[in-house]
């Protein structure tokens, strides 16, 4: 079975348990340094961790900055359209 968990807290640390460290880098802030998430991989996103799971961590802005929600919704429309649902038997969100 192939499993991916899409952590959605601003905090990024759905996923640090499972890819045995302290934080995963998020599709935002990695958007945000490569200029935009058109600029992104997949590879660059997803880490595979504990038994193969696939791990990804959206990210958002600080508490009471912005809407985490635009976040999450950025970063599951650049999965999909990259084809990190293909082949993937589980989804888990680990949604706020």
């Amino acid at each position: 079975q192939k499993i991916l968990i899409v952590g959605c807290d601003p905090k990024a640390d759905s996923t640090r348990l499972i890819l045995h460290a302290k934080a995963q880098d998020t599709i935002l802030s990695l958007a945000a340094s490569a200029g935009s998430v058109e600029d992104l991989e997949l590879e660059d996103v997803m880490k595979v961790g504990y038994k193969d799971i696939r791990c990804v961590e959206s990210g958002g802005p600080e508490p009471g900055v912005g809407c985490a929600g635009r976040g999450v919704i950025t970063s599951i429309n650049f999965l999909e359209e990259n084809g990190a649902y293909e082949n993937i038997d589980y989804v888990s969100y680990d949604v706020l």
